[in-house]
């Protein structure tokens, strides 16, 4: 199976931007003298706030999809 010029660009683009955040990463660690520890939870409070806001904009979409079709109901009944 052949993989399309724009999945290999893809897949290329991925794998560079997480070997710079993990170059970046170990450069704070090595350079600045911080410790793993809190490295580690500044990262996991990174994914944390990320989870939070996609969740949010989910929960966001639904009610306004809802409300939409609720609108879109009512209407049609009058």
């Amino acid at each position: 199976m052949a993989i399309s010029r724009r999945t290999k660009r893809y897949y290329r683009t991925l794998f560079l931007g997480l070997t710079a955040l993990g170059f970046m990463v170990w450069f704070a660690v090595d350079q600045f003298d911080i410790p793993w520890g809190e490295m580690r939870e500044l990262i996991s409070l990174t994914v944390l706030a990320a989870v939070v806001v996609i969740v949010g904009a989910a929960l966001f979409v639904a009610v306004w999809l809802g409300l939409r079709k609720l609108l879109q109901a009512q209407r049609q009944d009058h």
